[in-house]
């Protein structure tokens, strides 16, 4: 299906408060043994260490060896994980954490995208990591990215990230390439909304199927959109004409899962251009739906021929490739 002509393409100021409870000291307490009261009079900015409480059933013991970690806090005020927050997208900073030389944080993305700390301005050079945020990073719960839309779930640094590339909750764009369509949504009501929305796209059920791109001597950029269901997925087959300099013409065929990276990475698709004792093929794993195909067309990673290969294989000007997609 041809879909037209195109013109191709707080700081959060908080306070981290630490109540202590009033410690009651003995005179013949083995704690201060090592210590006498001499010594606070004759150095005054000595404080006498507070007693450490040892670790039993259901006390909240304090580790004092480095190589242990902290017990998991499962809940905690929300200005102890907004020490976290990035000044930039507000996301929270996990761990490697980096920071500037002034100690302000940034989430790795979004210091791949400055120069300098938006925080105090200084030029960011070096990767100085802080592993004393990091240990206690480990050790609190987040909650998900996507909690304003409805995600209720805190969970653990090494938990957060992959939840959050599958999570119910997370809003996906319309996949449809060439038709400027702003429609935003969650995962499962993508294919609901191609099936309404965009009703001109066919779908073929079966694991190897034709997909018949008709017309393609049709002059200017050109996108042709099939779905393929298989699998208990639904496999967007896309081929795009792109006029590259000087009448020069490009072909670019690619599939996409309508689903997540680590769904598509359970298969691999195979494009065939067969006829008149030629073959011309193509295999790969899907692109999920996350990476979208722009960026495999940017980059060529797909199957690509120009019109001259085109015609070796079209049948007058429609042009079918064989599409099969297989599980992993």
């Amino acid at each position: 299906m041809a879909l037209g002509n195109h013109q191709t393409l707080f700081k959060i100021s908080s306070k981290l408060v630490i109540e202590r409870s009033p410690i009651m000291m003995r005179p013949n307490d083995n704690h201060m043994n090592s210590f006498s009261a001499s010594d606070t009079k004759n150095f005054p900015h000595i404080v006498p260490p507070p007693s450490i409480i040892a670790a039993g059933s259901g006390a909240p013991g304090i580790s004092c060896s480095a190589s242990q970690e902290l017990p998991l806090i499962k809940t905690q005020p929300s200005e102890l994980t907004s020490l976290f927050e990035c000044p930039v997208c507000f996301d929270y900073v996990l761990p490697p954490i980096l920071q500037c030389q002034n100690g302000h944080l940034l989430c790795s993305a979004c210091r791949k995208q400055l120069t300098n700390c938006p925080t105090c301005r200084i030029p960011i050079s070096n990767n100085i990591r802080n592993l004393q945020m990091e240990k206690l990073a480990m050790n609190l719960l987040f909650p998900c990215k996507y909690s304003s839309q409805g995600c209720l779930l805190n969970l653990t640094c090494s938990d957060k990230t992959d939840h959050e590339d599958s999570c119910d909750f997370k809003s996906y764009s319309c996949p449809c390439p060439g038709s400027n369509c702003k429609w935003n949504g969650p995962l499962k009501q993508v294919m609901h909304h191609l099936m309404t929305q965009h009703k001109s796209i066919t779908t073929l059920q079966g694991e190897d199927i034709v997909f018949l791109a008709t017309d393609i001597n049709l002059s200017g950029a050109v996108d042709w959109v099939m779905i393929q269901s298989c699998f208990n997925h639904h496999f967007m087959l896309v081929l795009e004409k792109q006029e590259r300099f000087q009448a020069y013409q490009q072909f670019f065929a690619v599939v996409q899962l309508i689903g997540t990276p680590k769904q598509a990475e359970k298969f691999i698709y195979r494009l065939e251009l067969n006829g008149q004792k030629r073959r011309l093929t193509w295999e790969a794993t899907p692109h999920s739906i996350d990476e979208g195909v722009q960026s495999a067309i940017n980059l060529s990673d797909c199957l690509v021929f120009d019109t001259s290969i085109a015609n070796l294989f079209a049948d007058g000007a429609n042009l079918g490739i064989n599409v099969t997609i297989s599980p992993v």
